[in-house]
């Protein structure tokens, strides 16, 4: 049987265009969803996609302003309710009406958020090196970021064409890759080249784009909702992760009801390009352990 592929383009009613494909073979897995981190366009999933492949339909999507999707005519629009909302509509589009949600970075806070609005179209997560919420309250163990943020955004939307350019320039050098690996990420198992689409992608973005969805993003939390998860949860962290510290993803396993915990030795915020074989092999046993048609684990809360 040949394996399936579609591309295409769904119109949103604020006029916003959100990408998304649709691979792999039709069968009795569950289908799955990749919901990347912010200003990502399908990076990190790149040893995890073909594996999958193989035995499951796996969709990937942009989020607004990221890779192929466009921006909603009204810009205030871009964030997290927006992103949970093309979620569910990029289900529909690609005929699935529940799916195991997968989630990187800010792609957990999506995954969430969709499971505590529409816990019926979650099968299963896996929550990829991220936090449950304001994960700018944890950046680097310091609220620096966070408190710069407002300043940051309010420059940018003062001088928007010329921080684009500078933007562009910046992204484009070898050095933002050389600072990369030698402070956010670990140098001794990330191979460099699987770092440039994440620069290519970030140097057409526009900077407007992802400090507004950063800011929704910082804003937001799933804390609340952790011990109502009623799911087969995969919660995966780096020991090495600075973007969200290790303790988060302990904590978000702790407080998840029956979830697992994969931590990976000297992993960064890229652990699954870090330590490929050895998430894949978590990730398979996860899938595997799934009941197929079943959606609730017995004695876990109602949603």
């Amino acid at each position: 049987m040949a394996s399936y592929f579609r591309h295409d383009f769904l119109g949103r009613p604020d006029g916003a265009r959100i990408y998304f494909q649709v691979q792999g073979f039709p069968g009795t897995k569950p289908g799955i969803i990749l919901c990347d981190g912010l200003g990502c366009d399908g990076f990190a999933w790149k040893y995890l996609l073909p594996s999958l492949l193989e035995t499951h339909r796996v969709v990937r999507w942009h989020y607004r302003g990221h890779g192929e999707s466009g921006i909603p005519t009204d810009h205030e629009r871009i964030g997290m309710d927006q992103n949970r909302e093309d979620l569910e509509a990029v289900l529909d589009a690609a005929g699935m009406p529940s799916a195991v949600v997968f989630g990187h970075s800010m792609g957990v806070q999506v995954a969430l958020e969709l499971h505590r609005r529409r816990p019926e179209r979650v099968l299963a997560l896996a929550l990829v090196c991220g936090s449950y919420g304001r994960p700018l309250d944890t950046f680097h163990d310091t609220a620096i970021f966070k408190n710069a943020l407002p300043y940051l955004r309010g420059f940018v939307d003062k001088y928007p064409l010329a921080i684009k350019r500078l933007n562009r320039v910046a992204m484009s050098t070898e050095l933002a890759m050389d600072l990369a690996l030698s402070i956010e990420l670990n140098r001794e198992l990330m191979k460099r080249g699987d770092l440039i689409p994440y620069f290519d992608h970030m140097a057409r973005m526009d900077p407007a784009v992802f400090l507004r969805t950063l800011a929704s993003l910082a804003d937001h939390s799933a804390l609340d909702h952790l011990p109502e998860v009623n799911v087969p949860t995969l919660v995966i962290g780096g020991e090495q992760d600075r973007f969200t510290p290790a303790w988060l993803s302990r904590r978000m396993a702790q407080l998840i009801p029956h979830s697992e915990l994969l931590m990976i030795p000297g992993g960064s915020h890229t652990a699954p390009l870090e330590a490929p074989e050895r998430v894949w092999k978590h990730v398979a046993s996860f899938l595997n352990s799934l009941p197929p048609g079943s959606r609730m684990i017995p004695g876990a809360p109602l949603p």
